[in-house]
């Protein structure tokens, strides 16, 4: 079986930097190699956790239920999706995961990073220790070309509706992260036009025989 079995890949960036788009590219390469993909997002993945994402997106609330909910919602997805997937040889692409949550929640918002630490080493608690991705894909684009984008998309959600200062803070949030575990974490230019995203995804994948 390919290397890539049992593999856990997330998908990290503010709104607009095009991440979705490229996650199903990258499934669409590992189908054609014949590997089980499962493809799934976070908040969300499971009956409940989709049912705590609508909350989280469209209801106001303080920074810690935000955060409460969110890591609700992930016990769940772990449980019954990410880790039944990976223990049965599957590749998982999560759009989002625990990063998202120190980008938004801790840098964005600015709530308590000890807090969401504890919060993390509590839910996402294995037999193997600690769930992590063992690989992160960062979509890394300038906060204002990323809300152009998002404005010619869609309507935007109670997230996407924040200040360009508020994105600001959450891409410094996800580059501390990158900082502190550079061996998961590889930068992609979301900058540049499609085609050359792609190539660097397929280029990052390589590197690691995948």
């Amino acid at each position: 079986m390919s290397t890539t079995a049992g593999r856990f890949v997330t998908f990290e960036g503010i709104d607009g930097a095009g991440k979705s788009s490229h996650l199903e590219a990258v499934a669409e390469r590992w189908r054609g190699q014949g590997l089980e993909v499962v493809r799934t997002r976070e908040p969300g993945g499971t009956p409940l956790a989709e049912s705590l994402r609508e909350l989280v997106l469209h209801r106001s609330m303080d920074a810690l239920t935000e955060a409460l909910l969110i890591f609700a919602a992930r016990r769940d997805h772990l449980q019954q999706c990410i880790e039944p997937a990976l223990a049965r040889g599957a590749v998982v692409l999560c759009d989002r995961y625990t990063d998202a949550t120190f980008a938004y929640q801790g840098a964005g918002r600015g709530f308590d990073l000890a807090v969401l630490s504890a919060l993390e080493s509590w839910v996402q608690a294995t037999a193997v220790g600690t769930r992590q991705p063992d690989l992160t894909l960062w979509f890394d684009l300038d906060p204002a070309v990323a809300a152009g984008r998002v404005a010619a998309a869609r309507t935007p959600d109670r997230f996407e509706q924040q200040d360009e200062a508020f994105f600001r803070r959450v891409r410094d949030g996800y580059r501390t992260r990158a900082a502190a575990a550079p061996q998961r974490f590889a930068r992609i230019d979301a900058a540049q036009p499609r085609e050359q995203v792609a190539a660097q995804i397929v280029a990052m994948l390589q590197e690691r025989g995948w």
